[in-house]
């Protein structure tokens, strides 16, 4: 599991937290004993629990109880306790909570989208794009992991996948480029995306081993499919561009083998009940 570092966490503290907390300072109620308690109010996937947990260790308060990112909570349901003075859990509280509701959505949202997928097809891959908000790499893997999605690509140093914007660069015959690049990379899938059956047929043909299918309908999914299968061809076929809860079903009854989409980013983040109040 992805956990956040401490100099990560200790740098969201303070960017929330730069020179202390005035209100709880002037209100004087800094050193009262505390607890906090964070409580989902819809259902959702838990994700960053972790790192709450650990910010507020980190401010010098004490965990008492924590449920584990992946975990699917119900309403009401309580999963993050923790001790310290009011001013310390004041200090990790916004933040701690923020980072949850964020994250968390993600996760729902990608757990929602692997569910609804896999009633089309059981066996389907749902991979998640690098398409986070810049700056959020760590949290935003951590999220579709723990909704139970894959990661399609971590960044452009790891994976091998050819574009439009590539192909405009090359010259020659398709099989040239794709035989150089598997002498290269021999280790390595040649990955290239494509909208038309004719060239998904071509590319087949010359050698690539995934194909992504961008923004073809669900009956042009279910055409190449069909076509692949016709000719013995053997690729690896993922729909990308357009997918989401509400067609997932459908494009994975096509037969294709992954589902690729950044629809699991955008959304609304969980809602979290966070409370504070004096013990003892």
């Amino acid at each position: 599991m992805i956990i956040l570092p401490d100099e990560h966490l200790n740098q969201l503290l303070a960017q929330d937290v730069p020179c202390g907390d005035l209100t709880t300072d002037v209100l004087g109620i800094e050193d009262i004993p505390a607890r906090m308690t964070f409580r989902a109010r819809d259902p959702m996937v838990a994700c960053a629990c972790e790192e709450a947990a650990r910010m507020v260790e980190l401010s010098g308060g004490r965990v008492i109880a924590f449920k584990p990112s992946g975990t699917a909570l119900e309403p009401g349901e309580l999963f993050l306790e923790v001790e310290g003075s009011a001013g310390v859990l004041h200090h990790a509280w916004k933040v701690a909570l923020t980072l949850v509701e964020y994250a968390s959505g993600i996760a729902s949202r990608a757990n929602r989208l692997v569910v609804a997928a896999r009633a089309g097809n059981p066996d389907i891959v749902v991979g998640c794009t690098r398409k986070n908000f810049p700056g959020t790499k760590e949290i935003s893997i951590k999220a579709v992991l723990a909704g139970g999605a894959t990661v399609h690509r971590l960044g452009l140093s790891e994976t091998f996948l050819v574009f439009d914007n590539h192909r405009r660069f090359l010259n020659g015959p398709v099989e040239g480029w794709v035989a150089r690049a598997k002498a290269q990379i021999p280790e390595k899938k040649i990955c290239v995306e494509t909208d038309t059956l004719e060239e998904a047929v071509a590319l087949a043909r010359a050698g690539v081993d995934v194909l992504q299918l961008d923004k073809m309908p669900v009956a042009g999914v279910a055409e190449v499919v069909s076509k692949f299968a016709e000719l013995g061809l053997s690729c690896v076929l993922a729909a990308t561009g357009g997918v989401n809860e509400a067609n997932a079903a459908d494009y994975a009854a096509t037969g294709c083998d992954m589902l690729i989409t950044s629809s699991c980013y955008f959304g609304r983040p969980a809602d979290v009940k966070a409370v504070i109040e004096p013990v003892g």
